[in-house]
């Protein structure tokens, strides 16, 4: 496949050759819902596109962080994080980031018999917000298969596996009611469902929360609004059950994130550090070191052949 480049750092993206896009199109299954461009944008910032000319696809832009703007039918609408939209295909736009702001965002140019159907009622901005039910990394870790799958192959069975992985990622966000309502498990307790005792309920719901957002730069008052709690009362209730202050134990969660990427993708390490949210590479490079004794470089090296 093809990576475009365009000068965000940290930045990823597919662009498929007509000859694949074509296979696409041709095929029973893969011609229901199909991508023809896909990519994720961390902090970009003077980030701008306008297409006066329509074209036929429908474009997926789901903001994470920061905030941004677009133009469809001569509306403004204002983007901001945790939120999505879909522009249809066949219709000039515009979009952007916030003047003076970066956006984070994950984006899927998509065609086929059934885009409509996931497009439906999402011109105007759709909130994603993280909670006790979201699964918002699920729905990220989706993105990355789809994103890999397409960087590494190009057979037809990619492209299906790609096309089905695409049906479930929409479909996460066209009927987000029906995506929540499966019980989730905490990991952090060993796949043990949620903590019915107040205290380590909250703390619970915290990790929780730092798990949805391991993309993102939190502060601790982020984690306080959350949870509803002072800071001196939370983290002390918090260390005393993790061991850990909130951002240390938010920092060890980007490391073990930074440690599955890694190992299970070819994502230089620049990309991985935008990813997990950090902008500096010597800060990230600090943090890993200080966590696993080994830089990002040596652990895979070590680790990941």
């Amino acid at each position: 496949m093809i990576k475009k480049k365009n000068g965000f750092l940290g930045e990823r993206a597919v662009i498929l050759p007509p000859m694949i896009i074509e296979m696409e199109e041709n095929d029973p299954l893969v011609s229901s819902l199909y991508i023809t461009d896909i990519g994720h944008y961390p902090m970009a910032e003077h980030h701008h596109r306008v297409r006066q000319e329509a074209i036929d696809q429908y474009v997926l832009i789901y903001c994470v962080d920061g905030s941004g703007w677009y133009v469809l039918k001569g509306q403004r609408y204002e983007v901001k994080r945790n939120q999505y939209f879909i522009l249809p295909a066949g219709m000039p736009h515009e979009y952007g980031a916030t003047e003076g702001e970066r956006w984070t965002i994950y984006w899927v140019h998509f065609r086929g018999a059934h885009a409509a159907v996931y497009a439906e009622g999402a011109q105007k901005p759709q909130e994603v917000k993280a909670a006790m039910n979201s699964n918002i990394s699920n729905r990220n870790n989706i993105f990355e298969e789809i994103l890999s799958t397409l960087h590494f192959g190009d057979g037809i069975e990619d492209l299906r596996y790609a096309s089905s992985l695409l049906h479930y990622y929409l479909a996460s966000l066209r009927y987000l009611r029906q995506y929540r309502s499966t019980v989730r498990y905490d990991a952090s307790h060993s796949n043990k469902p949620f903590h019915t005792d107040k205290h380590t309920g909250i703390v619970d719901a915290a990790i929780h929360y730092m798990k949805e957002n391991v993309e993102r730069h939190l502060t601790l008052q982020d984690v306080l609004d959350y949870v509803g709690y002072s800071s001196t009362r939370f983290s002390a209730l918090f260390k005393k059950e993790t061991g850990a202050s909130p951002l240390a134990y938010f920092n060890r969660l980007k490391t073990e994130y930074a440690c599955q990427m890694l190992k299970t993708t070819d994502m230089h390490i620049n990309q991985i550090c935008y990813k997990v949210g950090i902008e500096d590479s010597l800060y990230f490079s600090r943090m890993f070191s200080k966590a696993m004794g080994m830089s990002p470089s040596e652990y895979r090296n070590n680790f990941c052949k």
